[in-house]
């Protein structure tokens, strides 16, 4: 059975992105791209949300060729384009870059994805990650929260029906005043 994790940039108070959308408003540095690098490159699937696949395939495919580019920003490119990726999506057209998409009911499909053979998979987006978390299927959690508070927007734990318990598994600081806490699901 395949591994689900899902992690994202955090506000201290608990969003992924503003009321508008925005994902761009954390606090950046090279150590902790690095990480988010490391994590990527351990990653076999990607399963996006049609948000999520928006952003990032409208930088990625060629962030590799930008004149600024740091050669972990070339890495992650390149990751990113090479690594396969489910977009779950009834709007979303064509895509490229090793990816398919499924209209489909995504939590059947992942529950099907998740019981195959393979390395981990990461599942992005709020909504998506929601339907995933809400079905029992993700088994962990990478909480990179930043100093920054934007009350309000997308969340990254949805309203759940019940409790769920969480296991620390480890903490790291980060320059700028941002901590990753990576939680397994009890």
């Amino acid at each position: 059975m395949r591994k689900l994790v899902y992690g994202m940039n955090v506000s201290a108070d608990g969003y992924i992105a503003t009321a508008d959308g925005d994902l761009g408003w954390g606090s950046s540095s090279d150590e902790l791209f690095e990480w988010w690098l490391e994590r990527e490159q351990a990653v076999e699937l990607f399963l996006y949300g049609r948000r999520l696949w928006e952003a990032m395939s409208s930088h990625w495919p060629t962030g590799d060729q930008l004149p600024d580019a740091t050669a972990a920003q070339k890495a992650f490119a390149r990751n990113w384009r090479d690594t396969p990726k489910v977009v779950f999506s009834s709007t979303v057209g064509e895509v490229d870059w090793n990816t398919r998409v499924v209209r489909g009911d995504a939590v059947a499909e992942i529950t099907r994805l998740k019981a195959g053979e393979g390395g981990p998979m990461r599942v992005g987006g709020a909504t998506l990650a929601a339907a995933a978390m809400r079905a029992g299927l993700v088994d962990e959690y990478e909480v990179v929260t930043h100093p920054a508070v934007l009350g309000g927007g997308a969340p990254f734990f949805p309203a759940l029906d019940g409790v769920l318990g969480l296991t620390l598994v480890q903490t790291r600081e980060f320059p700028g005043g941002v901590v990753m806490t990576r939680y397994e699901r009890r």
